[in-house]
């Protein structure tokens, strides 16, 4: 009896720190080349292994491919946090030396946490889901969005205090930053599944203002705090030469000042892409029918929990200079903003998601949603 093929999966994603182990151990294969070519190889042997286990299967979802791979990486970012940390050793070191350095620093190290944790889980349910004829267009989304936080990791590794060192292993992240965004398009272009509400309900609950839904009332005040502080974070890392811009990043968030990178390309990505998403949220909680609102927040909550994941912990990591730490006296607010800013598009996804009825479109009375879309 064959295993289930998230099984199979896990397997062969649990093969990936015997590669890097086989790898450190071969000094031909320790040079910047050999390393980009090993790396490409090694994708290739995936993809044939993934294409064998799934070989006697009817159909398959192109999306497997993704989800499937990607888990492989998955376990190569949990290596390396786990090395990075000082739980395993022998693993990473020639990657570190001649193939990505950056992945030393603190935000790289809570991004392979991340990767390695949450996406797998994803990927498995995700895998699980498909291969029984369940929907998983949500979390697909889910995990698009996080995806879609490698639009910081690159361009910080690029103008950061790593860019002078970039070497030919840096762009396997080409194919990590363009497959997401394909699998983005693809999962948005499905239909998603649509409650049973009927059309007297519907026209019930959008006849209600904002003032008369409490949730999304605070909702809509919360997404304004959230845009404040973007922008307010924005001007910081532009060198804002107003005062409360100094003592914000001198006292309270030396982070964003941290020569890595990384925090001054996710707080412009949070000012030029994520704000205006969150402007249009706004409208949306405000204008009944706005069905966009189902997809999109997943994907913007996803993309935030895991940058918010990444800032929070590369601000307390040791491996940050002290000097651009979180002063521990300003540890509370600090953290208490940066976990409501990745909190706010969650809970926001929730409402969407629990109580869809004011984002659907209008239907003729005595119909409900789903046949409507029958006809």
């Amino acid at each position: 009896m064959r295993p289930p093929v998230e099984v199979s999966v896990l397997i062969l994603s649990l093969s990936a720190p015997g590669v890097f182990i086989t790898m450190n151990n071969i000094p031909a294969l320790q040079e910047p080349l050999p390393i980009l070519g090993m790396g490409m190889v090694v994708l290739g042997l995936v993809l044939l292994l993934l294409l064998l286990t799934v070989r006697n299967l009817k159909k398959v979802d192109p999306l497997f491919y993704v989800f499937a791979g990607f888990s492989f990486t998955c376990m190569v970012f949990l290596t390396n946090a786990l090395e990075q940390d000082g739980f395993i050793s022998g693993f990473m070191a020639f990657y570190l030396k001649m193939g990505e350095p950056h992945l030393r620093t603190a935000y790289a190290v809570m991004t392979s946490y991340w990767e390695g944790v949450v996406h797998l889980l994803l990927f498995l349910t995700i895998i699980h889901r498909m291969f029984r004829g369940k929907s998983y267009r949500s979390l697909g989304l889910l995990w698009a969005g996080s995806s879609s936080a490698i639009i910081v990791h690159i361009p910080g590794v690029v103008i950061g205090k790593y860019g002078s060192n970039i070497q030919p292993a840096f762009w396997r992240n080409v194919p990590f930053f363009l497959v997401p965004f394909w699998a983005a398009s693809l999962l948005f272009s499905r239909p998603r599944e649509m409650p049973v509400v009927t059309a007297d309900k519907i026209i019930a609950e959008q006849k209600k203002g904002l003032l008369s839904r409490p949730v999304d009332l605070l909702l809509s005040l919360l997404l304004l705090g959230a845009m404040a502080f973007s922008v307010f974070r924005g001007f910081v890392v532009l060198d804002c030469p107003l005062d409360a811009c100094f003592t914000y990043v001198y006292q309270y968030e030396p982070y964003l000042k941290d020569p890595v990178g990384f925090p001054r390309v996710m707080m412009l990505v949070y000012l030029f892409y994520a704000l205006p998403l969150l402007t249009v949220f706004i409208y949306g909680l405000k204008t009944p029918g706005c069905s966009w609102m189902l997809d999109w927040t997943i994907f913007l909550a996803g993309a935030m929990a895991q940058t918010q994941w990444c800032h929070i912990g590369a601000s307390l990591h040791s491996r940050t200079p002290f000097t651009y730490r979180v002063p521990a006296d300003k540890w509370w607010p600090v953290i208490t903003l940066n976990v409501l800013l990745a909190a706010v598009p969650a809970l926001l996804a929730l409402r969407c998601h629990n109580n869809p009825t004011y984002f659907l479109k209008p239907v003729p009375e005595g119909q409900t949603i789903n046949e409507k879309k029958k006809n």
